[in-house]
């Protein structure tokens, strides 16, 4: 049936409307931002193509989609499940239930990383010209979970060889559908599974130029008071690292050293109140230039430590 001789046709414009209306009493002021997405997605149009098809009625299976978005939504899944992808640093990321969301802190992160290996006369540019896969430094992303890190680097840094690694399988698999998002950048990304530094291969040893992650590091007893679509959504084990939240974040600055090249840094996600006891456990195991930088709130979020 023709959309326009369907009595149950609306416009997109009067769906915007309808599932701001539903959504409201779910996120309150973020109902029209929520139900704008959902419904350009739904549509399969950009943004300006659906502003010159406003007005005309949407098809019943695009109508039938934002009926399930929408459910899921007021469910409390996470916008981001529910899009399926979500940008991070201007590329497409697919997410779902395996993976962590991206989250603009992170995004804070992969720019210290990037600032730091800038300063050892990185280039920056998103051309790859590296058809025969020659390149001028190895990096690596421990735990990637998405991806989203390592896209990052493999997009922004034209010389980077970037290392992928983690435990999980279902994680990888979403890292190697996100590959197609970077175009031919992605040559230069490794994806291989393991526990932090047991995943890479023992030729790298002594030779990274830059080791990043966004660890696990919430607490087993803090996990409970996490926001409902955070602990009863993402994935527990890419969200908890132990009793005290430090145990992957202290196994990552213990064994740094042995991986990184002369003068390589490492960049590490972390909580506010974690800052001072993972600047006094980088001192301790002898890393210099030591500091903790703020994310978009002013808050520590990225510690930051070169090998001597």
């Amino acid at each position: 049936m023709s959309p326009r001789n369907d009595p149950d046709a609306r416009t997109w414009r009067e769906l915007r409307v309808e599932v701001t209306e539903r959504l409201v009493d779910v996120v309150g002021d973020a109902a029209p931002a929520e139900a704008r997405w959902i419904v350009l997605e739904a549509s399969g149009l950009d943004d300006a193509e659906i502003l010159v098809e406003d007005d005309e009625p949407a098809p019943a299976l695009a109508r039938h989609r934002i009926e399930a978005m929408v459910e899921r939504r007021r469910a409390g899944e996470p916008l981001q499940y529910v899009l399926g992808s979500w940008q991070f640093r201007g590329i497409d990321v697919m997410v779902d239930r395996r993976v962590l969301i991206p989250r603009p802190e992170t995004e804070v992160v992969v720019q210290v990383a990037i600032d730091e290996l800038v300063a050892r006369g990185a280039r920056l540019g998103r051309t790859d010209p590296w058809a025969a896969g020659i390149t001028e430094f190895a990096v690596a992303d421990l735990g990637t979970g998405s991806g989203a890190i390592a896209l990052a680097l493999a997009a922004e840094l034209p010389d980077a060889a970037v290392w992928a690694t983690d435990v999980s399988d279902d994680a990888l698999a979403v890292a190697r559908a996100n590959l197609s998002s970077i175009g031919t950048a992605a040559t230069r990304v490794r994806l291989v599974r393991g526990r932090w530094f047991d995943a890479l291969p023992i030729e790298l040893r002594g030779g990274l130029r830059l080791v990043v992650s966004n660890p696990p590091y919430v607490t087993a007893a803090e996990h409970p008071a996490l926001p409902a679509d955070v602990r009863d959504h993402e994935p527990y084990g890419a969200l908890v690292s132990g009793d005290s939240g430090l145990e992957d974040l202290e196994h990552l600055i213990a064994h740094a050293g042995e991986w990184l090249e002369p003068g390589g840094a490492l960049v590490l996600e972390l909580a506010p109140h974690q800052a001072e006891a993972a600047v006094t456990r980088a001192r301790e195991v002898g890393f210099v230039a030591v500091d903790v930088r703020p994310d978009l709130t002013g808050r520590p979020r990225a510690l930051v430590a070169r090998r001597p």
